[in-house]
């Protein structure tokens, strides 16, 4: 066989692997987010960088510092690719330690943070988005606008970095490349390894609870287990959606890969039977109505074993020694409002599908 048909045959079955991969995986939405975190006063349990993957909220890949490699932390992943992927990955995250680490100002006294999350979406529609984000010490720093090529910036401070970048047009360029093309890519083959788990649909659980104090009533709807994350959960007061009135919390992930969520509302007492809670979600064929003293407010069941809440995007970081998790309350790109000292990221250079290079 010659080498223009080897090479023929090679790119014809590459396109013939792209266009499966594109059938099997169904219309979004799906998501693939990576955040990275590294801090100034690292201990033996909180390492000086973490980079995880999140693949539709599930936790797909882990990196820390201490252990130096980069890690399946999905089955379906570690069966799927082989240990040269994971190798490539751990160069990728070190490169992405290395680039983190000048961020923050070593100088100044006490413990500082430097965040930054970068992912992508494909929509219901086929329709995909990208985004980049940072943050110092929780407060915003930095965005990428994919639709404009263009960064906004939280303070004075970052405005230094936004005209860096924005003078070399090749690092906007650079992230639209990975965001819209290698990002949406790795998104449809990891969905493809994962999609027994990640289709999966689990009845949320449903508890409505009431507690009277100062002359008002305080009802409660949470749901619990339910899966995938989307669902709606409102208040009706006779039939009529409150939702000006509604307190909500946010959908947080469980132990287990499932969600919980909760709204209340408050009531005179004495029309407490006019409200019901209206629960919506994939997995049930019609809304449900809950109400507070009936049956049916506790839902298909009180809850489930071994099902633990845990914070608002809490990266989950398993101990090495089985002592159970440990995490960072990551609660996504928030920004950085004070100025770091040290050199400033060039840009990125794209390798798969993790990100910069530096």
């Amino acid at each position: 066989m010659g080498p223009v048909l080897a090479m023929g045959l090679g790119l014809g079955l590459q396109l013939g692997v792209l266009a499966l991969t594109a059938l099997l995986v169904p219309a979004g939405p799906h998501s693939l987010h990576y955040f990275n975190v590294v801090v100034s006063e690292p201990s033996p349990r909180v390492p000086e960088f973490v980079k995880v993957g999140y693949l539709d909220g599930t936790l797909i890949s882990r990196y820390d510092s201490e252990t130096g490699r980069t890690v399946p932390r999905a089955d379906w992943m570690a069966a799927n690719l082989d240990q040269q992927y994971w190798d490539i990955q751990t160069q990728i995250s070190q490169n992405s330690h290395w680039v983190a680490r000048p961020w923050l100002p070593r100088r100044v006294p006490g413990a500082h943070t430097w965040q930054y999350m970068f992912g992508c979406d494909l929509l219901e529609d086929n329709s995909t988005r990208g985004y980049y984000q940072s943050a110092y010490d929780g407060r915003d720093f930095i965005t990428f606008n994919m639709d404009t090529m263009t960064f906004t910036a939280a303070d004075a401070a970052a405005q230094i970095t936004k005209r860096q970048w924005e003078k070399d047009k090749t690092v906007a360029e650079r992230w639209k490349n990975y965001l819209e093309n290698t990002c949406i890519e790795s998104l449809k083959e990891f969905v493809s390894y994962g999609q027994a788990v990640l289709e999966r649909k689990e009845r949320p659980t449903v508890r409505v609870s009431g507690k009277e104090g100062d002359g008002f009533l305080t009802l409660h709807c949470r749901a619990y287990g339910f899966y995938p994350r989307p669902i709606s959960v409102s208040w009706l007061k006779d039939g009529e959606v409150r939702d000006h009135e509604t307190e909500r919390g946010g959908t947080v992930p469980n132990s287990d890969g499932t969600y919980y969520t909760w709204v209340s509302i408050e009531a005179n007492p004495g029309e407490k039977d006019k409200y019901q809670c209206r629960v919506e979600h994939a997995s049930l064929p019609e809304p449900q109505l809950y109400a507070w003293g009936e049956r049916g407010g506790l839902g298909h069941g009180e809850g489930r074993a071994g099902v633990v809440p845990l914070p608002l995007l809490m990266v989950v970081l398993p101990s090495r020694d089985g002592e159970g998790p440990r995490g960072y309350g990551e609660q996504g790109p928030r920004g950085m409002g004070t100025k770091a000292q040290g050199s400033l990221e060039q840009g990125p250079r794209w390798h798969r599908d993790c990100g910069p290079r530096g």
